[in-house]
């Protein structure tokens, strides 16, 4: 089955990201995949204090994640699926679409704010022709009833 790979951070557009992902793969009988990224530690002393703070990431990305599943299952028929990355977000988003041939589509939502759609928008586009999907980038300001109208 086909799978669109949807990354969960903490922006606003990433909303808009899950709503098209979602709605395509409804349409389309395609799955989704939800890719969460942790990002790597800097100049962190005590490995315990890491492993702390990279168990808390995990438990808030997978509290984050049940509130767009839920949402996935009971509005779009689409089960949904959580990976977990540590590492550079440009890296491990091509990593993961190296590993998992069942991913046809990247979908990135963008910023609106006046300095650029965001650092992930940005790095994804300098990296697309050497990507073997297509990326869909999604407005963050788009509405919700234009996104329905379009997928």
């Amino acid at each position: 089955m086909r799978k669109f790979l949807v990354v969960l951070d903490d922006s606003r557009e990433c909303l808009n990201a899950m709503r098209y992902a979602a709605l395509r793969a409804a349409h389309t009988g395609a799955g989704v995949q939800i890719l969460s990224i942790i990002p790597p530690e800097e100049n962190q002393p005590w490995m315990g204090i890491a492993d702390l703070m990279r168990a808390e990431a995990r438990e808030r990305i997978e509290a984050h994640f049940e509130v767009f599943a839920k949402w996935m299952r009971d509005k779009q028929g689409v089960n949904p699926e959580l990976v977990i990355r540590e590492g550079d977000p440009a890296i491990e988003i091509l990593a993961q679409v190296r590993e998992d041939p069942q991913v046809g589509v990247l979908v990135l939502g963008a910023g609106t704010e006046k300095s650029g759609p965001g650092p992930l928008v940005t790095s994804m586009s300098r990296n697309s022709g050497n990507l073997p999907i297509p990326i869909t980038i999604v407005p963050g300001d788009m509405s919700k009833e234009r996104l329905e109208a379009i997928t």
